[in-house]
């Protein structure tokens, strides 16, 4: 079955309880249905954070949260009140996808290990295999089943008004002061991929590079409460150019100030997809165990990657982020500043 031979939903759910990178990566999906499908209403359903991202998004109607705990006693009493569900991630014994099958006329998914909950699918899409395509590749995989073709492949993101105004707002004593460039610095990814960070000294040695040829930069060091011994560090070595926003923003507020930047430098983690959605002057770091060819934001009009020196097939976790020297970073970086900030005459 595909679009074209007739098939039009009305309603359709998608579902992905996730971390906020990957829930990024889904959004050329999302929007591919929503182009195919202009009349139909399309919810999100996710995790707290999953469900911050895919606000705001003009293709998504309603968004909602959801717990792998409390979903098992959700749908059973209403009849199914959309015409098709996808759901995406792969949850062990299926309770996302079993949620949906309760709630949707049909559902297509990602192979699941129950084998009777794949013959209730419309669809079981095996998984593409492990590193063999971009992750956005990897995604809009699930609606082949469809013939839904892509609506582009990049990362979608919306900073409401309201909060764009806040953001100028928090920011506009460093304008008035004259502090520019601006930099945000995002040090680390989460704890079960810090194999992606790289070192705090590194950063702080960028930093100083940086003031020598701009030496009114400015940094806002964003982060969780989880890194906050590396982000205050870095914060104490650079106290009067810099401002320590770690672990007291939300992730919308982040994202807000993010907008504002005239550079980011970040490391392979969600905020970094976010920034990517954004389409602002970025440079990203990506160790080789997952390259910028596997994560970074296609259609992106002014990203700089930086790849690890031993990126491809035999990197493993093991291999450092500390083998990309300072020197690599900071071409990359002078080289968008050169652009987009000092020939934009800020």
């Amino acid at each position: 079955m595909n679009a074209g031979q007739g098939y039009v939903p009305s309603s359709i759910l998608v579902v992905y309880v996730s971390r906020i990178g990957d829930t990024m990566l889904i959004t050329p999906a999302v929007r591919a249905l929503a182009r195919n499908w202009p009349g139909a209403r399309i919810d999100f359903l996710g995790s707290r954070t999953s469900a911050d991202v895919f606000r705001n998004l003009s293709f998504v109607s309603n968004v909602g949260t959801a717990r792998k705990k409390s979903i098992h006693f959700l749908g059973w009493l209403r009849p199914k009140s959309y015409d098709l569900a996808l759901v995406y991630g792969y949850d062990g014994d299926g309770p996302f996808v079993e949620y949906a099958l309760r709630v949707a006329r049909r559902v297509i998914a990602f192979v699941q290990r129950k084998a009777s909950l794949n013959r209730k699918l419309l669809a079981a899409v095996e998984k593409p295999p492990f590193r063999s395509c971009h992750a956005v590749d990897h995604f809009l995989s699930l609606l082949k089943p469809l013939g839904v073709p892509p609506a582009g492949k990049y990362l979608s993101y919306v900073i409401a008004p309201e909060e764009e105004d806040w953001a100028r707002r928090e920011l506009s004593p460093l304008r008035e002061k004259g502090s520019a460039p601006l930099i945000g610095l995002q040090m680390a990814s989460f704890p079960t991929k810090g194999y992606r960070d790289w070192p705090v000294g590194h950063f702080i040695e960028l930093c100083r590079r940086v003031r020598m040829s701009y030496p009114n930069a400015h940094f806002l060091v964003f982060g969780s409460e989880l890194e906050l011994e590396r982000t205050t560090y870095l914060h104490t070595q650079l106290p009067e150019c810099s401002t320590h926003y770690a672990g007291r923003l939300s992730l919308r507020q982040s994202a807000a100030l993010m907008g504002q930047l005239d550079l980011y430098v970040g490391v392979d983690t969600g905020p970094t997809h976010i920034m990517g959605a954004l389409h602002r002057p970025m440079v990203a770091l990506y160790h080789g165990y997952s390259p910028s060819w596997l994560l970074a934001p296609l259609e992106h009009p002014c990203l700089y990657v930086v790849d690890h020196p031993q990126a491809g097939a035999n990197c493993s976790p093991d291999d450092a982020m500390a083998a990309i020297s300072v020197g690599q970073v900071w071409l990359r970086v002078a080289a968008a500043l050169e652009r987009h900030f000092a020939h934009a005459g800020r």
